[in-house]
């Protein structure tokens, strides 16, 4: 991993960690999204139909083709190179994968080619595949020459 890289992680590490430490705020209701914020939910939006599609590959599409990306669940998993075998592993049919939406997504731009973006998801399948499953998540985006791609998933 480069040094570079290594700086821009931790940095960005403290931009996801740093509002566990301040006073909660409420989100402007009447926020009009930047360019780069809807291109960042335009990403999420494909996932969603994707994984609703029973497209495994179409969702992580929107993950950063890089031995860099990191997945965080109950393990760290590091790369994209095994992120799908993950995915089929996990979800090995459609009614496995049920329905996915997002709800609650904010989106926090760093810089123009850094964004965190935090939300909630659900999954909706029946009991025999699994039952409902819901969390949150924190995503690190980057702005690369394929468009913005997450580079930290961060899901609980």
């Amino acid at each position: 991993m480069s040094l570079r890289f290594s700086v821009r992680l931790a940095a960005l590490s403290i931009a996801l960690f740093l509002p566990v430490f301040l006073p909660a705020q409420q989100p402007d209701p009447l926020h009009t999204a930047s360019r780069q914020e809807l291109n960042i939910i335009k990403v999420l939006l494909a996932q969603e139909n994707a994984w609703n599609k029973g497209d495994l590959a179409g969702y992580v599409n929107g993950f950063k083709d890089s031995p860099d990306t990191l997945f965080i669940t109950h393990q760290i998993f590091r790369g994209f190179a095994g992120l799908l075998d993950e995915y089929k592993h996990d979800y090995p049919n459609r009614a496995a994968m049920g329905t996915l939406s997002f709800s609650d997504l904010e989106v926090h731009p760093l810089d123009e080619n850094f964004a965190v973006v935090t939300g909630k998801y659900r999954v909706e399948r029946s009991k025999k595949d699994g039952g409902n499953a819901d969390g949150l998540f924190s995503l690190v985006f980057e702005n690369t020459d394929n468009g913005w791609k997450i580079v930290v998933d961060h899901t609980t």
